[in-house]
């Protein structure tokens, strides 16, 4: 017999015996539970059997079921085990993971490997939108953080969007990017918080490991700005000596920052803003020309590292104004970009405070927590069963996961059946 045909055979029998041993433990009737007796006007159908899905594979539970004769109906010995869509809590967590990280069907087929379950993407589908809710409602309201907050920490809160590929009746009214058609995707807005205590040698500044945390919702700016806030208050918001609010030029980021991080010190990404001096240069000089490239060059590097830098840019910017035409209004528009954001663009101010200039790790974030799931070729969500996944995948980001279902349920209530 090769190999691993006798490991998988082990495996078999020890889920056998598994499911024999934990069928009579979750059936012991010495257990009680203190919900588990009849209300007025129930009646009980005793030790009704129902099968429910395990880590083992599928058992038999008999417990007390009670009807209240007008549909209603409870099994509190489900409900103390944490029985959901018909699984175990460690099984439903395996679950939840699986259709977070990959699309349901390819989770169906990685849970058959790993474990032997043969468990349809659909069911995991039922259960993802289950306790996505519930998952999204976590950590609970005035968790917060409880370690002490180093003097000299600096707090940073970023925020970004993309856009998801959704069904048709999920952009009903909506324009899409070209005049005269429907929108075909709906944007998920996300948002980070993470610390920073140290530079390095150079005076760079870095990240804190493991400080980042993820907060993801499909809703308007509004809701989303009360989403981040919320979480940046559970991470020590309050006790920071110093908040750094970074994003790009879309002006519902810097709406949301003023209205919930008025007291940050507001940084416009460096690079967007590089981008921005391309097309100035584009609308002065040309495309691709040689005069483009090396005053773009030469501004971006004003703009880092000169104080008065981007005073001096927009200086030489105006002298090269074409005096009409559709290149002298491009170039006006890109000024007034500029001169809008002043306050956010003081980037050689920034680095000799060893701050970040870049809003790099919200970037990443919409690859990693949305466009790695929920932007695979052929994909089409419906807005709620995308949210459902987005909230699982924070959950996991945010090294969350593993405490929601060690309190996903209280302990189960047991003393010894009264003699």
């Amino acid at each position: 017999m090769a190999p691993q045909w006798l490991e998988l055979g082990l495996r078999e029998a020890l889920r056998r015996d598994g499911r024999r041993a934990l069928e009579a433990l979750l059936n012991d009737p010495d257990w009680r539970l203190e919900e588990d007796q009849t209300r007025r006007g129930e009646k009980c159908y005793a030790a009704r059997p129902t099968t429910v899905d395990t880590l083992f594979g599928e058992v038999t539970l008999r417990r007390n079921y009670y009807t209240d004769g007008q549909g209603g109906g409870r099994a509190p010995l489900d409900q103390g085990l944490g029985i959901v869509e018909g699984c175990t809590p460690a099984l439903a967590r395996l679950m939840c993971r699986a259709g977070a990280v990959e699309h349901y069907e390819a989770a169906a087929q990685s849970l058959n490997e790993y474990s032997g379950l043969a468990i349809p993407g659909r069911r995991i589908q039922r259960l993802v939108n289950r306790l996505g809710p519930q998952m999204a409602q976590w950590p609970r309201p005035g968790a917060t953080v409880s370690a002490p907050v180093p003097p000299d920490q600096v707090f940073y809160v970023e925020g970004d969007g993309t856009g998801i590929p959704v069904r048709p009746e999920e952009t009903q009214g909506r324009q899409g990017k070209q005049a005269g058609q429907r929108a075909k995707t709906r944007e998920v807005k996300l948002g980070c918080v993470f610390t920073q205590t140290e530079t390095d040698e150079e005076g760079k500044p870095v990240r804190d490991p493991e400080s980042t945390s993820y907060v993801a919702t499909l809703q308007p700016a509004a809701e989303f700005g009360a989403l981040l806030r919320a979480e940046a208050l559970r991470r020590g918001l309050a006790l920071a000596r110093l908040v750094v609010f970074l994003g790009d030029g879309a002006a519902w980021v810097w709406e949301l920052a003023r209205v919930n991080f008025p007291m940050a010190v507001f940084i416009l990404d460096f690079f967007h803003a590089v981008e921005h001096l391309e097309w100035l240069a584009q609308a002065l000089f040309g495309e691709q020309t040689d005069q483009t490239k090396i005053r773009c060059e030469r501004w971006a590097k004003m703009l880092k590292e000169q104080a008065d830098g981007l005073d001096a840019v927009l200086r030489e910017a105006r002298l090269a104004l074409p005096r009409r035409g559709k290149r002298r209004q491009a170039a006006l528009d890109q000024l007034a970009y500029f001169e809008n954001n002043t306050d956010k663009m003081r980037y050689a101010e920034y680095l000799a405070r060893g701050l970040f200039i870049g809003s790099g790790v919200v970037e990443a974030g919409c690859k990693t927590v949305i466009g790695q799931r929920l932007k695979q070729s052929g994909m089409f969500w419906g807005v709620t069963g995308a949210q459902n996944v987005l909230d699982i995948r924070c959950l996991l980001e945010n090294r969350q996961f593993a405490l929601f279902w060690e309190q996903y349920r209280e302990p189960l209530s047991l003393r010894p059946k009264a003699a």
